[in-house]
């Protein structure tokens, strides 16, 4: 039997091998009944007879499947397993733990059932028939674990296709939480957050929408690093492909036009955001003006450690729960989506995005330090504030 020892917060866990398959045998997530069926009148009631009269009414009135099937408070959490977790493309089979996971996410901190969805093929077309096809069942589509770039397309076609909320978590629920933290490391360094000279690390699902949700609150100095270094608009590569979504990045960020690696990139930058594999030299770091902001949000070997970055940082946050400062999905997704169904909200809109980072950030403002930037995924007050401040938004959207 071998072990795995986890740090956290406060103590050490043990975790061993054993335990964990046992945990996941048979499967995470399960369908419990929300009516009695004890005798012959439950039974009449919940199914036939009596539920061909629920059925005869939403046929003629569609509306009613709303308040009367769960379609409409159902998320699916859809997957075709090509980018899982630190795993990259282990197929549907091997991504389903993960989205039973998420969906138990869902139950847990948003009260919303969900079911995940695992496909059998990575093309897009095929994958928004096929839920184009299902959408009667669902009231909210979750994209997760998806590769780049076809994430892009097949989300943005999928919120074209279906009349219901669609949102790649691995792109935008990372984003919130990470303008949330932002927000605050910035007061906490006394700096405004429209004048930070922002670099990301990554120009994938999560960097793509990191700069998106930069630029749409006003930060106008973003520039992204990929493999071959920074993204510029002149870059050879760019410009043979325009109509790439990095191409059109391009186009819309780095306004000093900045070019070459890692060095050239974080030279006076107040602010590095990691959300690739790639390492950050920590000679780079020192390039970076003081009382610098430092996210390593690479999981589980952050692109810098912590131990590291703070001889250079004022403020560090890394994706894991062992150190201060956890940059978690799960502080966003669950509100948001619920916050958008309890708004009747077709779509999931960058208003609504940054309506939950500020909720999420408003929440740590009162113990504001260093250390604390965002509150702890487990903290029971965020899904309900995320909620409703996604809610709101959708409404004043709509209104």
């Amino acid at each position: 039997m071998s072990t795995e020892t986890i740090a956290t917060d406060n103590d050490a866990l043990v975790l061993s091998e054993e335990e964990i398959f046992a945990a996941h045998e048979g499967g995470k997530l399960s369908i419990s009944s929300t009516v009695p069926l004890n005798n012959k009148r439950d039974l009449s009631i919940a199914y036939t007879p009596g539920v061909a009269q629920v059925s005869r009414a939403i046929h003629a009135n569609p509306e009613l499947a709303r308040t009367h099937t769960w379609a409409e408070r159902l998320v699916v959490v859809v997957s075709d397993g090509t980018a899982v977790l630190g795993l990259g493309n282990i197929g549907p089979s091997a991504s389903l733990p993960v989205m039973e996971g998420k969906s138990a996410l869902f139950k847990s901190f948003g009260d919303l059932d969900s079911i995940p969805l695992v496909l059998n093929t990575t093309d897009v077309d095929e994958i928004i028939e096929t839920l184009v096809r299902l959408r009667p069942s669902f009231g909210a589509v979750n994209l997760e674990d998806i590769s780049a770039p076809r994430c892009f397309e097949l989300e943005e076609r999928l919120i074209e296709a279906l009349d219901c909320p669609v949102m790649h978590d691995d792109q935008h629920g990372t984003a919130v939480v990470v303008l949330a933290a932002l927000t605050n490391a910035a007061k906490v360094t006394k700096r405004e957050l429209a004048g930070l000279k922002v670099v990301v690390s990554g120009a994938g699902a999560a960097g793509i929408a990191i700069a998106e949700i930069m630029l749409a609150v006003g930060i106008k100095d973003v520039i992204l690093l990929d493999s071959k270094g920074v993204v510029n608009a002149e870059r050879a590569d760019l410009v043979a492909d325009p109509h790439s979504v990095k191409a059109r990045m391009a186009q819309r960020t780095n306004p000093r036009g900045v070019s070459g690696g890692p060095g050239e990139g974080l030279t006076g930058a107040d602010v590095f955001v990691g959300v690739s594999s790639s390492k950050v030299d920590e000679a780079h770091l020192k390039l970076m003006n003081d009382q610098s902001i430092v996210f390593a949000l690479s999981n589980p070997d952050p692109e810098v450690l912590p131990e590291v970055a703070q001889k250079y940082a004022a403020v560090v946050a890394t994706g894991r729960s062992d150190f201060p400062n956890q940059i978690n999905n799960v502080l966003a997704f669950p509100g948001i989506f619920r916050g958008a169904l309890d708004a009747g909200a077709r779509r999931i809109t960058q208003a609504m995005k940054i309506a939950a980072a500020n909720a999420i950030a408003e929440l740590a403002a009162e113990e504001l330090s260093a250390d604390y930037i965002v509150p702890s995924p487990l903290d029971a007050r965020v899904a309900p504030a995320v909620t409703a401040a996604v809610a709101a938004a959708a409404s004043a959207t709509d209104a």
